[in-house]
């Protein structure tokens, strides 16, 4: 079959793989100009395991393993250590893979047959989908989905695959706007790269203030400043960097202890500047017509959940085997994949408010009780809260 992919993240990437190598025709339609790397480390866990070897991709991944988050440590406005994070908390088992987005996805891309393709600067614009009454502009013929793309090419597929983010394009145009589903965690992140932290040595760092976090994130010799911060639902336009990044700095405004204007200053800085919000995508369905949904387009768990990644594996494998068995009975193949991913999707789902309240305490006395909580046997005590709270100032 002739598949079109939105997305060239590591849903898409990996879909490209699963279904190239089968045999399918398969082009990637990625908006930006070259794939982004950038992102804090991500995690594969549980059966994604399983499915990262049985896609022939395991060894590989673990090649570039890394152990970043055990040597990540709460400090306070001095900058010593007052806490670390718990294992438990961290992975799933011993088994469990932490490695750089950036090898990840090069793995995937390098791992792309000659049947899969990438287009890059382009985006889909308009969907016209036989199968359905969805899409942009009512039926066609019924033999595929015919697409218009921003660049003004078109082009019919028998497939069309959103596996383009959580502001997935795709959903938008064939299963409604994007607040039809999404559930906001009241929780945003931000990253931006730190060169002047680059090599340096040391675990890596992350200070509290009352609902936000500023953190140094090292590996590799790069380094990273890292945000979280509370907040309610902000508009922004997620393709406009100045806007996102003024909306951390105002964020983070009045808070002056620790490196925290230090990181913000970086983050001015950075080119590749990133924010997204911590919300999930929950969707009766993943599936419409020719167009079906993989990874955080259709079941985002947040990255509080630490399993996207793990779900983005699963859900490509899962899709491109269901599609094989089920030959060219795509609503058959779409079904079968739904059942199969749905319960990972719910227990991902359901694994993110524990993290939230361990991050992100919401007063001094919060902080410094997770703090206490937290600390080994022979660790030094958690700082006084008002004096903390005096630094902050």
């Amino acid at each position: 079959m002739k598949i079109l992919v939105s997305g060239a993240g590591i849903a898409g990437l990996a879909c490209a793989r699963e279904l190239g190598t089968r045999g399918h025709d398969v082009t990637v339609v990625e908006y930006a100009r070259h794939l982004r790397l950038t992102g804090t480390p991500i995690d594969v866990r549980g059966d994604a395991i399983g499915t990262a070897d049985r896609m022939g991709l395991l060894a590989k991944i673990q090649k570039q393993r890394i152990r970043m988050s055990e040597l990540t440590q709460f400090v306070d406005s001095d900058g010593e250590p007052v806490a670390r994070i718990p294992m438990a908390e961290i992975s799933d088992s011993d088994d469990d893979i932490e490695l750089l987005r950036e090898d990840l996805v090069r793995i995937l891309a390098d791992a792309l047959p000659d049947t899969a393709t990438i287009r890059f600067g382009d985006s889909i614009e308009a969907l016209t989908d036989g199968d359905s009454d969805g899409g942009n502009g009512g039926g066609n013929d019924g033999g595929g989905v015919d697409v218009r793309f921003a660049s003004g090419r078109t082009g019919r597929y028998d497939l069309v695959l959103g596996a383009d983010g959580q502001h997935s394009a795709v959903r938008r145009l064939v299963f409604g706007p994007e607040e039809d589903y999404l559930r906001h965690l009241g929780v945003y992140l931000a990253l931006a790269d730190h060169p002047g932290e680059a090599r340096s040595e040391g675990a890596n760092s992350i200070y509290n203030v009352p609902s936000r976090m500023a953190g140094i994130f090292r590996y590799k010799g790069k380094a990273v400043a890292v945000f979280q911060f509370r907040s309610e639902p902000i508009d922004y336009d997620h393709h406009d960097l100045d806007a996102q990044k003024k909306i951390l700095i105002e964020a983070f405004a009045g808070h002056r202890s620790w490196r925290i204007p230090e990181l913000l200053d970086a983050a001015r800085a950075d080119p590749g500047f990133f924010l997204t919000s911590a919300s999930q995508i929950h969707m009766p369905s993943w599936h419409r017509g020719r167009v079906v949904l993989v990874g955080d387009a259709g079941y985002s768990p947040a990255f509080l959940s630490g399993r996207g990644t793990s779900l983005a594996l699963t859900g490509a494998r899962f899709l491109a085997e269901e599609l094989q068995r089920c030959g060219h009975d795509h609503a058959a193949a779409f079904a079968r994949y739904e059942a199969r991913q749905r319960p990972y999707v719910t227990f991902a789902q359901d694994r993110v408010h524990s993290g939230r309240d361990r991050m992100l305490p919401t007063t001094w006395a919060a902080i410094a009780a997770r703090n206490k909580a937290l600390q080994a046997p022979g660790t030094a005590p958690g700082p006084d809260p008002r004096r903390a709270g005096e630094n902050a100032q």
